[in-house]
């Protein structure tokens, strides 16, 4: 795989404004397919995304209403919203909405672009390039992304999103989200159809809960 120099992706890339995510989150996560994700190093580009909504959403950390672990989801848009599972996985959310109005996408998967070198120390176990970041705590151990960078402002903060004028034309397929139990069947998990390094998601692993 050819590796984009992370030089030449600043210079032909703008990192999102806070009004990419104040709108609404389905529209948000569609759009966010073939963006690229920068921390540090690395960079990869979005393939993968999973829309969580407001308090009806009972898949969604958000109807739980505003609690400590929650409250970055109903504040600003253009925010991380990171959280820990099974004492080893960190998942990357980016909130959307205006704020007070609960809303975020799960990024499931991301093409690797720049300092694919990092990525593969970081995720030994992965065979191949395509397993790099092909699931939610595969992305964020290939990008390096901890709880440390929960609440950080994707504008201005380590962990940014850029629109490249290199975004490959994308085919959006739509599905239900998987990986839960509750509220399963809501079409909101988009994909970039035919592209490789989307998650490999197996009905027998243990589900993904929120």
């Amino acid at each position: 795989m050819e590796e984009v120099p992370l030089r030449r992706l600043r210079a032909e890339a703008e990192i999102l404004p806070h009004s990419f995510y104040r709108r609404p989150t389905v529209e948000v996560a569609r759009d966010l397919l073939g963006k690229v994700l920068v921390h540090g190093p690395a960079a990869a580009m979005i393939v993968e995304a999973e829309a969580y909504l407001g308090e009806d959403d009972l898949a969604a950390h958000a109807a739980r209403g505003i609690t400590e672990r929650t409250r970055v989801i109903f504040g600003p848009p253009g925010h991380a919203y990171v959280y820990f599972i099974y004492g080893m996985y960190h998942c990357l959310n980016l909130v959307a909405e205006p704020e007070g109005r609960a809303g975020c996408v799960l990024i499931r998967a991301a093409q690797p672009l720049a300092g694919i070198p990092v990525m593969q120390q970081r995720r030994p176990a992965a065979r191949k390039p395509e397993q790099l970041a092909s699931g939610p705590g595969r992305l964020t151990l290939a990008l390096g992304i901890t709880r440390a960078l929960n609440g950080a402002d994707l504008a201005r903060g380590p962990l940014t999103v850029w629109r490249w004028a290199r975004e490959p034309t994308i085919r959006i397929k739509t599905t239900p989200r998987i990986g839960i139990s509750k509220c399963a069947d809501w079409q909101l998990r988009f994909v970039a159809a035919g592209n490789p390094f989307v998650s490999r998601y197996r009905e027998t692993a243990r589900a993904l809960e929120r």
